[in-house]
Formats: C-alpha cells, sequence, structure tokens
C-alpha cells in the first residue's frame, strides 16, 4: 500500500509537472505571439508612415561637416612668363557642355604650359546664338580669377620676325574624345611647340573627367564654379526673377526635360501622334546614329524623360500642394498643352523666365544662351531643383554639381528605373498603394548631402571629395587650406616676376572662399 500510494504520489506529481511546463509553455508562446503581432503592427506602422518631410527639403542638406573649396593644398606654382605656346578650342554644344568644355581647356593649358585663348562658344543651328563668350560670361573676372592658374589672351597676338609682323596661325588637331593627360603631354604639346599654337576643335568632352591629381580636378571646380561668371545684365535680371518667386515664399525650379532634342535621342516616341512621331523620327534620323529602339523596352528601364504629368504625381506623392510655386526651366515643350494640362492641374502655380521677366529681354531671344543662362541662376538659387531628365551633355549635370559645391542645397532626383514599374502599374489600372510606391523609391534617393561619386555620375555632377574639405578632418588630405591662401598665392606669383597686386574682391572668392 505505500509502495502504490508512492507510486499514485509520483504520479500525480508527474501530471502536476507536465501541466506545470505546458502553462509556462503556454505563457511563453502567448508573450511570442503577442511579440510578434506588436512587431508586425509597428513594422506596418512604420511602412504606412514612409512619408519624406517636405519641410526639411525647403533647407540645404546635412553637410556632415563639409564644406566646398577649391584653393590649392599642396605646391601649386604660378604660371611661368613664358609658355610652350597658345592654346584655342572651339566649345561647342549647349550651356552644359560649354562650360565643361571651358573647363577642360583651362586644366588643359596647364598640363601643357600653355597660354590660353579666350575659349570660343560655338554658334550652332540650335542656339542661334553668336554672342560668344563676350556676351555670356564676364571675360574680366574670368582672366583675373585664374591668374594663379594660367595666362588668358582674347587672341593670339601677332609676333615680329625680321621685322616684318606676322601672325600665328594654330594647327587644328580633333582630340580624341576623353583625353588622357598623357595624350595633352605628348601628341598636342609637340605640335604646339612646332607652329607656335594649336586649336582644338571640337572641344566637348576631350579630356578624361576622372583624373588621379586632385589638384587638377580643383581647377577644374575654381574655373566652373568660381571663374565662370554671367555677364552683370544676366546677374541683375536672374536676381530680379529669383526675388520676384522669393516675395512670397520658398519656390522649386524644375527642369523639364521633356522636349524633341531629347525625347528623339531617347527613342520615346509611342505616346505621341503619328504626325509627331514622324517629327521625331525625322530629327533623329538627321542628328543621332542609327540604332533600333524599342519604346515599351526604353520606358521599363527609365530610359524616357518623365512626362509632365508624371513629374506632378512624384511631386504630389511626396507630399508637395498645390500651393508650391514652381519654376520651370524648359525649351519649347513638345506634344503642346495636352501634356501640361495634368502637371498644371496638380500644380497651378507655375512660372517661367518670360512671364517673370519685366524687362522683355527674354521674349526677343527665346532659344539664345541668354535665356539658357538665366535659366541656369534661377535654378542654382531656388531652395529645391528638380532635374526631369539628367541624361549626358544635359545642362541639368552641372547644376546638380553646383548646388552641391554652394552648400548641398536640396536636388530632387527621381530613380526613373525604379519609378518605371510603378507607373507602367498604375497605366494599367492598379492604382493601389501608388503613392506608396513612389514615396519607398524617393526614400532611396540623394537629397544634396555629400556622396561618394560613383560611375557614371559625371565629375560635373559631384566634385566631391576633391573639392570640398572639413576644419577638423581625421584625414589630412580633407583638411581645409589656411585662411591665408590668396596672400601666399600672390607672393608667389610677385616672386615669378610677376606683379599682380591689383586688388579684386571677387576673386577672394574664386580661390579662398568657402
Amino acid at each position: 500500500m505505500r509502495r502504490l500510494g508512492h507510486r499514485h504520489q509520483l504520479k500525480q506529481s508527474g501530471v502536476k509537472g507536465m501541466f506545470g511546463r505546458l502553462s509556462v509553455a503556454v505563457i511563453v508562446l502567448v508573450i511570442c505571439t503577442v511579440s510578434l503581432l506588436s512587431t508586425v503592427k509597428s513594422n506596418t506602422r512604420s511602412l504606412s508612415r514612409s512619408e519624406v518631410d517636405v519641410d526639411t527639403l525647403w533647407g540645404p542638406a546635412a553637410s556632415g561637416g563639409w564644406r566646398p573649396s577649391s584653393a590649392p593644398r599642396s605646391e601649386w606654382p604660378p604660371p611661368p612668363t613664358e609658355t610652350n605656346g597658345y592654346l584655342r578650342v572651339r566649345c561647342n554644344g549647349g550651356l552644359n557642355q560649354q562650360r565643361s568644355a571651358i573647363c577642360n581647356a583651362v586644366l588643359a593649358a596647364r598640363i601643357m604650359n600653355a597660354t590660353l585663348v579666350l575659349p570660343e562658344l560655338d554658334a550652332n543651328s540650335f542656339w542661334h546664338d553668336d554672342s560668344g563668350f563676350h556676351g555670356v560670361y564676364d571675360v574680366e573676372h574670368f582672366i583675373k580669377s585664374l591668374r594663379y592658374d594660367v595666362r588668358i589672351v582674347e587672341s593670339i597676338p601677332e609676333i615680329r620676325k625680321n621685322g616684318k609682323t606676322k601672325k600665328i596661325k594654330a594647327f587644328q588637331i580633333r582630340p580624341p574624345r576623353d583625353a588622357p593627360v598623357s595624350w595633352y603631354t605628348t601628341e598636342a604639346l609637340k605640335k604646339m611647340k612646332e607652329h607656335g599654337a594649336i586649336y582644338l576643335t571640337p572641344f566637348s568632352h576631350r579630356l578624361a573627367e576622372e583624373i588621379d591629381n586632385p589638384e587638377y580636378q580643383r581647377l577644374r571646380c575654381r574655373v566652373n564654379y568660381h571663374a565662370l561668371r554671367f555677364k552683370p545684365h544676366i546677374m541683375e535680371l536672374s536676381n530680379a526673377i529669383v526675388n520676384r518667386l522669393r516675395s512670397q515664399g520658398h519656390f522649386m525650379a524644375i527642369h523639364l526635360r521633356f522636349e524633341m532634342d531629347m525625347l528623339a535621342f531617347a527613342g520615346c516616341l509611342d505616346i505621341f501622334t503619328p504626325e509627331e512621331q514622324e517629327v521625331l523620327k525625322k530629327y533623329r534620323a538627321e542628328n543621332f546614329a542609327p540604332k533600333k529602339l524599342v519604346y515599351s523596352e526604353r520606358r521599363a528601364i527609365g530610359k524616357c524623360p518623365l512626362t509632365p504629368e508624371e513629374v506632378g504625381l512624384i511631386l504630389r506623392a511626396m507630399g508637395f500642394d498645390n500651393s508650391t510655386r514652381i519654376y520651370l526651366a524648359a525649351g519649347e515643350l513638345f506634344g503642346g498643352e495636352r501634356f501640361m494640362k495634368p502637371f498644371r492641374s496638380l500644380f497651378p502655380r507655375l512660372e517661367n523666365h518670360n512671364t517673370l521677366d519685366s524687362t522683355g529681354e527674354l521674349a526677343k531671344n527665346t532659344r539664345g544662351l541668354v535665356g539658357s543662362a538665366v535659366d541656369y541662376m534661377v535654378c542654382l538659387l531656388a531652395d529645391i531643383f528638380m532635374p526631369t531628365y539628367d541624361g549626358p551633355s544635359n545642362f541639368a549635370n552641372n547644376l546638380l554639381g553646383h548646388r552641391l559645391y554652394y552648400g548641398f542645397r536640396t536636388n530632387i532626383q527621381p530613380d526613373r528605373k525604379a519609378l518605371a514599374p510603378i507607373f507602367i502599374d498604375r497605366e494599367k489600372g492598379h492604382t493601389a498603394g501608388f503613392e506608396e510606391s513612389v514615396r519607398r523609391v524617393m526614400l532611396n534617393t540623394n537629397f544634396g548631402g555629400p556622396h561618394k561619386r560613383v560611375s557614371p555620375e559625371s565629375f560635373y555632377t559631384n566634385s566631391w571629395p576633391e573639392c570640398f574639405c572639413q576644419i577638423s578632418a581625421s584625414n589630412p588630405v580633407d583638411k581645409c587650406p589656411p585662411d591665408n591662401v590668396l596672400d601666399i598665392l600672390d607672393s608667389q606669383l610677385k616672386t615669378e616676376g610677376v606683379d599682380d597686386s591689383e586688388s579684386l574682391t571677387s576673386n577672394s572668392t574664386s580661390v579662398a572662399d568657402k
């Protein structure tokens, strides 16, 4: 009996233990379930709140302690009095291509120890503008700003030989595309020494962008962001337009690249009428190399410029409302008002340089470089800038780089490849979650802060880190140059026997500013 009782007690205790363990297991399971549900709920909540903080976008992006600086940080001797000859270049293309070509021309002159002749700006059939360098840029400022870097003359001077006056004829060369520095120090320099002067034409993309010499890259920045200053009347007109826009608060500038040349280049034709498609095909055949382009394939990989409506839908999904003031930098919109109407219904407060120019100057020359220069300045000074197609040789590329250098100003850069399937689904009637999907894509883009340059991103789009510095840098190469860098350069210039002590307030900006 004692043993049976003992076994009964063991059995009871075993049952109790089993239930105890089961109770603990159930409790743990309940806790885990509650925790899991809580996590799911939390994740769902965070996904539903993947919102863009529009208010912060009106200010500059976080700098991370970086500031723009293109002043030399290592030994940078001034140009000697005697050079190897004269360098002439013809800068073809639109405003962005020409600016980049001018930067490359200055650098090429420095590399070859040449005297640079003021670059020629191509007056092509599109721009219908033969105003040249003098008509767009401040020549005196350009020459003086770069006096520590290269010698610049407005034309090749005549020489006297054996009692006779003779003009040097520049030997014409067609440089290879993206030529390395070695090409300039060998082939180009050899011809320069033989003839006394060379003429490089065309000169778009004729010097490699990626050069393993940070001082050369900083020289490009000094040219692009300091020496190339538009003429006073262009600056005054641009400032007047910006002041009118800003009198009512923040404003955004959009480069609406929905123009005939870019649409023909991209091969995005199917959304147009048969007559419009014929116009685009003809333009493409006359201006670009033959290539089979399928619209649906191009669209799916983000190779088509965003339509005005798509631009509006992106901005609305991000949280901008219809009170947002927008400046449109664009040429003639292909397809006309039927493409603008959906955009205008979303954002009615639209302006361009013609609606804001009280002088009427731009209305007389709608396709000239002056209008493009004004658009450039307004986009540079805007609180937010949004390019809709940052393809090659597009003026938006230079603006993105300039705004980065100008203090990490906010840019909105749509990822067309990631957005393409979202827009295609919407066109098929799948609208659920559309805005949420757009926001998620946009939150993965860079809004203008410092970031590593990754091919195919251009140096002119992102000059970080070469043209930026940190006051308290952990790496010595990133440390900002001394405050008296101008005095040092002036001293070196005088040592070469050139007295250029003339004060130039704007030149403090050209090398030491920021």
